[in-house]
């Protein structure tokens, strides 16, 4: 009897320190990988939530910007970190749902290497093009590049990007063969549209917005079901006469596969409270952003479900990176 209970404590003993270190977890600052250049949308969205989350969590949350490969560097950092809750990482639809249909070999598998710790939101594409492009419309823009096959350029911010997908598809439904030029990171990219370098582009509003209501791009429609409150009179696709191209740039937070539960539930009951917080929900709406809360079961099946849409999509494109 004593033997047995002599094992009893010293088996509680040695667990103890692994419950001790999750129920006081983060005991450190947190590493908050983005896997993009600072200055757009996502690296932006991630600062706020970073920001959002320090008082709840008692520790800094710092944004490391692991920019490259169309994002498999960051998700290859993150995909191979210490489980420990110290390292997330701002998956997008890059890691999500495109990069295991665009290259033949990724460092990471996006459904088993991950803990998927919760939705942040999505925010809708809208096709722009430069202010002295001479296309007023998104039948003249269809009709200009139909006319001149492979002369149109258009920018996005990198290979694999929602924004690189969202014109492969545009392209698809309309018939038309427009140039791509990708670039490192959404900055650039929106630079030289609005210089006139390269003549359209699509947009996320998280990252353009601004630069769509001062006029510096001129909007021709945008991805969504229905049209944003913030341009309340920019057609749908689907409105200016192409169905069938709702392109949204979607978001959520990974972890390494094999975070212990308290942890990814406390990420993800934190995260959802900063997702309501004032000073989120301001930023988002600035953005045109619809926030997406919800579990982490969620999210995943929310993921996987679009990584089966667009897997086909880019079939159907003939888009690899390899």
């Amino acid at each position: 009897m004593k033997r047995r209970n002599f094992l009893a404590a010293s088996a509680a003993a040695l667990a103890a320190p692994a419950s001790m270190a999750q129920s006081n977890w983060p005991e450190q600052p947190i590493r908050w990988v983005v896997p993009y250049p600072a200055g757009g949308g996502t690296d932006v969205i991630a600062r706020t939530l970073a920001e959002a989350l320090r008082p709840a969590l008692g520790q800094q949350v710092l944004v490391d910007n692991r920019p490259g490969a169309a994002t498999n560097i960051g998700g290859d950092l993150v995909a191979h970190a210490k489980p420990d809750g110290l390292t997330v990482l701002s998956a997008d639809n890059a890691i999500l749902a495109f990069n295991e249909h665009l290259f033949g070999k990724l460092p990471f598998d996006p459904e088993k290497d991950f803990s998927y710790l919760g939705a942040i939101g999505r925010f809708p594409l809208a096709l722009v093009v430069k202010p002295d492009f001479p296309a007023k419309t998104l039948q003249e823009f269809v009709a200009y590049v139909k006319a001149r096959p492979g002369q149109v350029n258009y920018a996005s911010p990198g290979n694999g990007s929602p924004h690189h997908l969202a014109m492969e598809l545009f392209k698809n439904k309309t018939g038309t063969f427009i140039t791509h030029i990708p670039y490192r990171g959404m900055a650039p990219a929106l630079q030289d549209v609005m210089g006139g370098q390269v003549p359209c582009m699509f947009l996320d509003l998280a990252g353009g917005l601004p630069v769509m209501q001062s006029g510096k791009v001129r909007v021709l429609a945008i991805g969504s079901a229905k049209r944003a409150a913030s341009l309340p009179n920019v057609p749908t696709l689907a409105e200016a006469g192409v169905a069938g191209v709702e392109v949204y740039a979607f978001q959520g937070v990974l972890g390494p596969a094999g975070l212990p539960d308290a942890i990814v539930t406390r990420f993800n009951g934190e995260l959802n409270k900063a997702l309501a917080s004032a000073a989120v929900q301001k930023r988002a709406a600035d953005f045109g952003m619809e926030m997406l809360p919800g579990t982490p079961a969620q999210f995943k099946a929310m993921a996987r479900a679009e990584s089966r849409r667009w897997g086909a999509i880019i079939k159907a494109a003939g888009v690899k990176l390899d």
